[in-house]
């Protein structure tokens, strides 16, 4: 009975990875992969290397970098361009800087 308890542990291995080290990472498409072509030992080595290699990892936070420009310029509040310094009025849309 122990047997059959390690076997099913070790065939599930990549969806256990998957599931408690890489959350968010695909996990549905890797138990698919896993349960359906684990038993050809290619199906199980594509989902093992399939969930080693996700990107997914719970502490890893993405951040959006914009690029701005280093200007002494001003920023309109309406449309967002660049006006030159010391002017009052935006270049593209009038409305006072």
């Amino acid at each position: 009975m122990e047997f059959l308890i390690f076997m099913t542990l070790l065939y599930f291995l990549p969806t256990v990875i998957s599931l408690v080290f890489r959350p968010g990472s695909g996990a549905a498409g890797i138990f698919l992969v896993n349960f359906f072509l684990g038993w050809t030992i290619i199906g199980w080595w594509v989902a093992l290397i399939w969930a080693l290699a996700s990107n997914g990892t719970p502490h890893e936070v993405r951040h959006e970098v914009r690029y701005v420009p280093a200007s002494s310029g001003r920023f309109c509040s309406q449309c967002g361009r660049l006006s030159p310094s010391g002017s009052h009025f935006c270049t593209a849309c009038g409305h006072a800087v």
